[in-house]
C-alpha cells in the first residue's frame, strides 16, 4: 500500500507563488508516472499534469506555462512549482500516480485570493 502525503499549499494573492510537494512510501515510486490533481469546491477532481520516470512531463492547458512538475526518485517525492497563480486554480490538490491508485492522500488546500 503506497502512502501519499502532500504539503506546501496555503493562501497566495494572486500572482503569487507555491511549491507543492509530495513524498510516497514504497519502493515502486520510481517506476511509475506522477501525477498532480486538484479539486476545486463543487468540482470533479481533475488532472494536473504528470511526469514519466525519465522526466518527461505533460499539462493541461490551463496551468501550461506557469506550473512545472519535478520529481527526485531518489527521495520518493514529487513537486509542483506553481507560478503566477490566479483564483481559479484555488483547490484541494493531491498527488498520486497517473493514472491514479484508488486510495488518495489527504491533499494540500491551495488558496488564490487578494
Amino acid at each position: 500500500q503506497v502512502q501519499l502525503v502532500e504539503s506546501g499549499g496555503g493562501l497566495v494573492q494572486p500572482g503569487g507563488s507555491l511549491r507543492l510537494s509530495c513524498a510516497a512510501s514504497g519502493s515502486i515510486f520510481s517506476t511509475n508516472i506522477m501525477g498532480w490533481y486538484r479539486q476545486a469546491p463543487g468540482k470533479q477532481r481533475e488532472l494536473v499534469a504528470f511526469i514519466r520516470s525519465g522526466g518527461d512531463t505533460h499539462y493541461v492547458d490551463s496551468v501550461k506555462g506557469r506550473f512545472t512538475i519535478s520529481r527526485d526518485n531518489a527521495k520518493n517525492t514529487v513537486y509542483l512549482q506553481m507560478n503566477n497563480l490566479k483564483p481559479e486554480d484555488t483547490a484541494v490538490y493531491y498527488c498520486n500516480k497517473y493514472p491514479p491508485w484508488p486510495s488518495w492522500g489527504q491533499g494540500t488546500q491551495v488558496t488564490v485570493s487578494s
